[in-house]
C-alpha cells in the first residue's frame, strides 16, 4: 500500500482564523506557565490569548461581558499576589516593617529570577522584622509566614486563570 505523502504546512495559506487559534493557544499556555515563573505576566497573557480568539470569532460566541468579566479576574491576580504574602506575614505576628519587607521583597525578586521570587518575600520580611524587633526567632517566623502566603498566593493565581479559561470555555462551547 503506497500512501501519498502530505504535503508540507505552508503558513500563507493556512485558514487565518486556525492561525488566530494556534497564537491564542501559545499565548495561555504561555500565560499559564508565567504564573509561575519570573517576569513572565501571566494572567494577561492569558487575557490576551483568550480575547485574540473571541475576537477571531467576531465575539460571536464570547461577548463584552464576558470580556469584563476576564479582564477583572486577570487583574485580580496582582492584587493576590501582594494580599497573600501579606496574609502569610501577619498571621505568624509579623511587624507592620516586617509586611512590608515582604512585599518590597517580592517587588523585588522578581526582578532576580526564581531564586528572587522564592526568597524575596522571605528576606524583605526577616529584614523588616529585625528592623522593628531585633529578635531574629520573630523575624524567622515572619519570613516563613511570608513565604508561605507567597504559596498560597501561587495557587489563587491559579485558579483564577483556570477559572479564566473555564468561563472562556462555557462560554465559547456551550
Amino acid at each position: 500500500m503506497n500512501a501519498k505523502p502530505l504535503p508540507p504546512l505552508r503558513l500563507d495559506s493556512m485558514d487565518p482564523l486556525i492561525a488566530y487559534w494556534l497564537l491564542a493557544t501559545a499565548l495561555v499556555v504561555t500565560g499559564l506557565l508565567g504564573l509561575v515563573l519570573p517576569a513572565v505576566p501571566g494572567a494577561p497573557l492569558i487575557f490576551l490569548g483568550l480575547l485574540l480568539a473571541a475576537w477571531a470569532e467576531g465575539f460571536q460566541y464570547v461577548g463584552l461581558w464576558t470580556i469584563i468579566v476576564l479582564a477583572i479576574i486577570a487583574l485580580l491576580t496582582y492584587g493576590i499576589d501582594l494580599w497573600a504574602t501579606m496574609f502569610g506575614a501577619k498571621k505568624f505576628g509579623a511587624s507592620k516593617r516586617a509586611i512590608i519587607g515582604a512585599l518590597l521583597g517580592a517587588i523585588v525578586g522578581l526582578f532576580l529570577g526564581l531564586p528572587g521570587v522564592l526568597f524575596g518575600p522571605f528576606i524583605g520580611a526577616v529584614i523588616g522584622e529585625l528592623s522593628a524587633r531585633r529578635d531574629l526567632q520573630q523575624a524567622a517566623r515572619a519570613g516563613v509566614g511570608a513565604t508561605i502566603g507567597l504559596v498560597l498566593g501561587a495557587a489563587l493565581k491559579l485558579a483564577l486563570a483556570l477559572t479564566m479559561v473555564g468561563i472562556f470555555v462555557v462560554a465559547r462551547f456551550f
